[in-house]
């Protein structure tokens, strides 16, 4: 989505804090991208072990998937995804077996060889075994190399959206069997994949380093070099753009920082995916108060949504379940039970609290991000539930750090931000599922709330999905989840947040971002007059 200076109009002033000189946005090195993201410094570049959003977009020019859909979009129906490392494929009459058709000559990074079918079956195998998101892959039964250039995946279940649930997914990217099993734990930061773009030089405090792969199968990349750039400081990283010192930064989703920028520049580009980030807030069920439902309760009603989304426009957009309205499973606020609406309501919040024993409300400590998205969102939420006699005790920390203490289950009330497809099993799975439980020792998935095990949770209904053989069935089931969801209040749904990037006019990407995750290649990208 194209953002325009005309498309800002009526968004609200721009804070005074945001205000920058003059850009002069000067030429820079016409044979490399300069990109930077707001994060502290890489941490990996094995796609089976990125939690950083930063360091996928390193990833994200380094490997590939079997399938893809077009550039700058989400593929929403099979027919949408193109022959990427597989040149065909096809599927059993139950769609559990699916047989994929290697692309022949494909060759690894760094002189490690052609791609076969057994680097396609450890890539596979790795994650369903190990990695950020092993809970997705656990309908696969089995991953075989039925000839050099011949895959075939048995499911335990049906899948109706299986390529773009499982076979475009960041963790199955195709990795070299051979040098992870020379890299072993190195390979995390230096990693050969048969994208576009190796790596180069990983510095873990500026950033990652790539170069155009000279061997690369398909079109080479048009510019020769991207630096992926660790900017943390938001008036840095924006500086780094007026001034011309890069082409590209992860944008600020903050109040304010999209009209003041415009204000400054109205020549910038602004892209934009839609719907962005799902911003969830997870109730953390191991901490008290949060396991009373009626605390839960009113922790949704003392959230004014709305004004979360007035905030932060023109990036933010109402979502009244864990997946936006206009998502297969998502509702619209009046199709839902009223009781289930979760509506403003502060009255209503302060009478909760006292059923649940708390008439004067509690305190609790909650960790943030210092990333502008987190902490402007936990900022607001804290003032809003201040109204209902909630006191949260922030500490706002590093991004990584942050991360890295809620994978390790450190958090009460996390916020997670996270680029989501149009796939509800696929959200389902790394949020709601047991299988996906956070665990204190950093193994464990994205389910912050311990949903499925402290109470009762959907695993069942999420074997159903997997049993539907129709798209029209699997919806039907879905949306079911989110009213269980929405019931028990593990985790509440906050207004989504369009990933935004700001880039000099002078760098054309290659294609309209529409959608899709907050990444996206840069091979197609030129630097014009």
């Amino acid at each position: 989505m194209a953002i325009t200076r005309r498309t800002l109009l009526g968004t609200g002033t721009a804070a005074a804090a945001t205000a920058l000189y003059a850009p002069s946005l000067r030429a820079q090195d016409p044979d490399r991208i300069r990109a930077a993201f707001a994060a502290g410094g890489p941490r990996k570049v094995d796609p089976n072990w990125t939690t950083q959003g930063a360091d996928n977009w390193a990833t994200e020019q380094m490997f590939e998937q079997l399938v893809r859909p077009p550039n700058g979009q989400f593929g929403q129906r099979p027919e949408d995804f193109e022959p990427y490392l597989a040149e065909s494929w096809s599927a059993s009459d139950d769609a559990r077996t699916w047989t994929f058709q290697l692309r022949q000559g494909v060759q690894f990074h760094k002189g490690y060889g052609e791609m076969t079918s057994d680097d396609v079956v450890a890539s596979f195998e790795r994650a369903m075994t190990e990695g950020t998101s092993v809970s997705i892959y656990q309908n696969i039964k089995s991953v075989d190399a039925s000839g050099p250039y011949e895959v075939s995946i048995s499911l335990t279940n049906p899948d109706p959206l299986f390529l773009g649930a499982i076979v475009f997914s960041n963790n199955v990217s195709v990795v070299s069997k051979k040098a992870l099993e020379e890299r072993g734990e190195d390979f995390q930061t230096d990693s050969i994949g048969t994208g576009p773009y190796q790596l180069d030089k990983f510095d873990i405090e500026k950033g990652i380093y790539l170069s155009r792969f000279a061997d690369y199968w398909g079109e080479p990349a048009k510019i020769e070099k991207i630096d992926i750039l660790y900017i943390a400081d938001t008036t840095a990283r924006t500086l780094a753009l007026m001034s011309g010192d890069v082409d590209m930064i992860e944008g600020v989703r903050a109040p304010g920082w999209v009209p003041s920028i415009m204000a400054q520049n109205p020549d910038l580009l602004f892209d934009m995916t839609a719907p962005g980030s799902f911003n969830t807030l997870f109730f953390n069920l191991l901490r008290e108060p949060l396991n009373n439902i009626k605390v839960r309760q009113a922790i949704a009603h003392g959230i004014n949504k709305e004004e979360i989304v007035q905030a932060l426009a023109p990036m933010s957009n109402i979502s009244y379940t864990l997946n936006p309205p206009h998502y297969p499973t998502g509702f619209e606020l009046e199709e839902l039970p009223e009781e289930l609406r979760y509506e403003h309501d502060p009255d209503k919040a302060k009478a909760l609290l006292a059923e649940a024993g708390f008439p004067n409300g509690f305190s609790i400590r909650v960790n943030t991000s210092q990333r502008e998205d987190y902490a402007s969102q936990h900022l607001i939420i804290q003032e809003q539930l201040r109204a209902i006699g909630i006191d949260i005790d922030l500490n706002i920390m590093d991004h990584s750090a942050y991360h890295a203490d809620n994978r390790k289950d450190l958090n009460t009330l996390p916020i997670n931000s996270s680029s989501l497809p149009p796939i509800p099993l696929d959200v389902y799975n790394r949020y709601a599922s047991s299988n996906a439980e956070v665990k204190n020792d950093g193994s464990g998935g994205t389910n912050y709330a311990h949903y499925g095990v402290v109470i009762p949770g959907v695993d069942d209904k999420l074997s159903a999905m997997l049993q539907a053989t129709s798209f029209d069935d699997y919806v039907s089931i879905g949306r079911e989840v989110e009213l269980q969801i929405q019931r028990d209040l593990p985790m509440l749904g906050l207004p989504t947040l369009s990933y935004t990037v700001v880039r000099n006019p002078r760098l054309d990407i290659g294609y309209e971002v529409k959608g899709g995750y907050a990444r996206w290649r840069l091979d197609k990208a030129t630097f014009v007059d």
